[in-house]
């Protein structure tokens, strides 16, 4: 129901009310500010572990919003991009097109970014990074753009340290959409007869200031909590011997708390410079905040580097919150995470978990060679890239068919024999996987159902490989990284969900919700029609939405059984006998 439909239900309904009544009936008017923040790597482990020590936005977010501790990024690869891309769009990886971070090219044999956009060119002078990008390979449309298709004139603005967050939130039809660059500061995508500096404009000043900002006093990573210093361990990784502390060894600014820090200062500029929520349209704000993944994939969740950036990113959002209570229209934030993650399995074991290890990796030469044999080939047929193992011939271009889909299903075979594998399914038979039928509980997905929901035509592997709990796909280097994510496992695919708006009251929401949810349920909330082949669901926002979400169309019921007569009384249960929950009250 739209907010003019429903200003008329109340008029006639306060036509019948007492006074008392009317007035309690008022509606409410839909922000003109949404604020969408992903952390990057925030598992619902992590929140749940800094939870009673935060102080600052995530302690507002944790007392005052709609808590739900069972958030679910419900698919199985669990990596950056294709959990940013279900945020907004309201679709699985499936749907959106973008199953990984990288996929190989099946015609090309070339590996494949997952926002790489040749026609584009980047802003800044640069290059390298990830090359040209921009949202194309993304199917899905987003709230954003669902925005303004309705009302033009909303504005949509997204900012992250990294491309890929700022890309899948803002979607295709962002007015300003930034990411962090070592050695420039803030920049973007240009299109095609797009003017570099016109793009930069929003973000140029900030861009000079943090220059020399950080001229003069170079940013250093210290201790700001004794209570870190705590957790400090000697550790060996890869025969190597290593001692956590802060500043840790090998650290840059983007794998410390400064980048999720400059991040939010540059959500601030937008805020204020762009003047967003202050208009007669709604706007959105998506943020995107990378640091604790950097810093988990780099120094593991568990030490004193992660504890200095919960307490630090904590700090920074409670600076963002506080703005945000002055938004003239009104704002509502929904904080989640693109995944999860877990620690370094060689603290993990210490701390007992005996199960946790890297894998062995001589699983891959030793299938090669079987499947080789087998199929007389004189290629390894198991290409292993970002994204998984995909069945090639020279140059790592896919097999034709039938032979690719032979010898996939015996890699399939031989791969689930193995000892650190739990499952392996064919792309073929993902592909022709139904996805869950509506309403079935995320954490209850088969890991065939959650390897579906990652498969895309052309760009998920052949082969698809689940490793069992605490084995980590990863060679550990200490100064490169020693953590990882992108299981289907629940401390990888569980995640937070926090609703929050100025004046919120604090609730506690048990039940599994999907990040599909976030976006059909923002739509409701802003007055804007989601598409119609959206995954996720509306969920009813207490107070503060307009009016509750619309009933989920009802199945047919099922045709009424066949009576069957009564049994005779058994010697338990006579004819006048009741249970103890059967006795009238």
């Amino acid at each position: 129901m739209s907010l003019r439909r429903w200003s008329s239900a109340l008029a006639a309904l306060a036509l019948l009310a007492t006074p008392a009544m009317a007035l309690a009936a008022e509606p409410k008017a839909p922000p003109k500010l949404v604020v969408v923040i992903s952390v990057d790597q925030y598992s619902a482990n992590l929140f749940d572990q800094y939870r009673g020590r935060y102080t600052g936005g995530l302690r507002t977010l944790a007392d005052e919003g709609l808590v739900y501790i069972n958030g679910y990024q419900s698919h199985m690869g669990t990596e950056t991009c294709p959990g940013h891309s279900t945020i907004l769009t309201g679709k699985h990886p499936n749907k959106t097109g973008i199953p990984a971070n990288d996929w190989l090219d099946p015609e090309t044999g070339e590996e494949v970014y997952c926002f790489a956009n040749p026609a584009n060119a980047l802003a800044d002078p640069l290059g390298g990074g990830n090359g040209p990008v921009g949202p194309d390979n993304m199917k899905a449309t987003t709230l954003g753009d669902w925005l303004k298709a309705s009302e033009p004139s909303s504005r949509v603005f997204g900012i992250s340290g990294k491309d890929r967050g700022a890309i899948a939130l803002s979607g295709h039809k962002g007015d300003g959409v930034f990411w962090w660059r070592d050695g420039f500061g803030f920049t973007t995508f240009v299109e095609p007869g797009q003017d570099a500096q016109a793009r930069l404009a929003p973000v140029a000043p900030l861009n000079a200031e943090l220059k020399a900002r950080f001229a003069a006093t170079p940013p250093v990573w210290t201790y700001s909590h004794d209570a870190c210093r705590k957790l400090e361990g000697d550790y060996v990784i890869a025969g190597e011997a290593w001692h956590t502390t802060v500043p840790p060894k090998k650290y840059s600014f983007e794998t410390s708390p400064f980048l999720d820090e400059v991040t939010v200062e540059g959500a601030l500029r937008l805020l204020k410079d762009q003047k967003l929520g202050a208009g007669d349209t709604t706007d959105i704000l998506a943020i995107s905040l990378s640091g604790t993944d950097r810093i988990g994939h780099g120094f593991g969740t568990q030490g004193p580097e992660m504890c200095e950036q919960m307490y630090r990113l904590d700090a920074a959002l409670g600076t963002l919150l506080s703005a945000l209570k002055d938004v003239p229209g009104g704002a509502v934030v929904v904080l989640t995470a693109d995944h999860g993650g877990s620690d370094f399995p060689e603290r993990l074991a210490m701390r007992g978990y005996p199960d946790a290890r890297r894998v062995d990796f001589s699983i891959l030469p030793r299938t090669n060679a079987a499947l080789k044999a087998r199929f007389n080939l004189t290629v390894d047929p198991i290409a292993y890239d970002g994204s998984g193992f995909n069945i090639v011939g020279e140059g790592k271009k896919r097999l034709p068919q039938p032979l690719r889909g032979e010898v996939a299903r015996a890699a399939v075979e031989l791969l689930a024999a193995e000892p650190d594998v739990a499952a392996a399914f064919t792309l073929d038979e993902l592909l022709a996987t139904p996805d869950p039928a509506p309403g079935t509980p995320p954490e209850m997905f088969t890991l065939k159902q959650r390897a579906a929901l990652s498969a895309v035509t052309g760009r998920s592997p052949d082969v698809a490989v689940i490793l069992k709990p605490g084995v980590y796909p990863l060679r550990a280097k200490v100064g490169g990284a020693i953590s990882t994510h992108g299981s289907a496992w629940d401390y990888d695919r569980r995640v937070p969900i926090l609703v929050w708006w100025p004046g919120a009251t604090g609730q506690e929401r048990m039940l599994p919700i999907d990040t599909t949810d976030i976006a059909p349920t923002l739509a409701h909330l802003i007055d804007v029609e989601a598409p119609a082949d959206v995954d996720g669901r509306c969920i009813d926002l207490g107070g503060f939405a307009v009016d509750a979400c619309p009933a989920a169309p009802v199945a047919a019921p099922a045709p009424a059984p066949t009576p069957v007569a009564a049994p005779a009384p058994t010697e338990k249960k006579k004819a006048g006998f009741r249970w103890p929950w059967e006795k009238k009250s």
